[in-house]
């Protein structure tokens, strides 16, 4: 059987860039494809970021338990294939989904045996900082963003571990030491974790 790793973050953490150079040197390791209702950005591809459907649909596929989770974040809803994680951990493969933490929950419940992982950003000025750098979204959205991050960051204490990636390279290395059964020194309790908390969420 293979592993579940559950990764949740505030927008804007840098989890996504996180994730891609994980599955560039971990072949073992999938990403679950979640669908969504919201519109496809510049650059998504269907099937590859995500399974872009209707709100119909989407509620269809709730009707029917289709999902291992699913919520409404921003107006748009989100949810994971309960088949297609379940087919893939059968096969032995390592899983790494990226969902947020009310998603998180739901997949804890339900799988108590995944392992999860809780991207910080080192500071609230780093985390406006790249929500403008990524040039996807209103003023009036990251403005949004920027407030909803300190309720998402306050459930840091749900997940395992928590990374703070300040440092990509190292917040790379430290996610794979994670991933690979370690990680003993990343859990969420620290005291360092404790103390960042503190400025980041007001």
């Amino acid at each position: 059987m293979g592993q579940l790793f559950v990764i949740s973050a505030p927008s804007g953490a840098g989890k996504t860039s996180l994730v891609r150079a994980l599955l560039e040197t971990r072949p073992n390791l999938l990403v679950s494809v979640s669908h969504t209702t919201r519109s496809p950005r510049a650059q998504e591809v269907e099937g590859r970021d995500y399974h872009f459907v209707t709100p119909l649909r989407f509620q269809e596929l709730v009707a029917q338990d289709a999902f291992l989770e699913h919520a409404s974040v921003f107006d748009n809803f989100y949810g994971t294939g309960r088949a297609q994680i379940e087919e893939k951990l059968r096969l032995g493969k390592d899983v790494l989904l990226e969902i947020d933490w009310q998603g998180a929950r739901q997949v804890r419940g339900a799988m108590p045996g995944c392992k999860s992982i809780f991207i910080l950003p080192p500071s609230r000025a780093a985390l406006e900082q790249r929500l403008r750098e990524r040039r996807t979204d209103s003023a009036a959205t990251i403005a949004r963003r920027l407030a909803d991050a300190s309720a998402d960051m306050s459930h840091y204490r749900e997940f395992d571990f928590v990374v703070v990636n300040d440092h990509f390279e190292r917040a790379r290395q430290e996610l794979g030491e994670i991933l690979d059964g370690g990680g003993a020194g990343l859990r969420s309790t620290r005291p360092q974790v404790v103390n960042l908390i503190a400025s980041l969420v007001r």
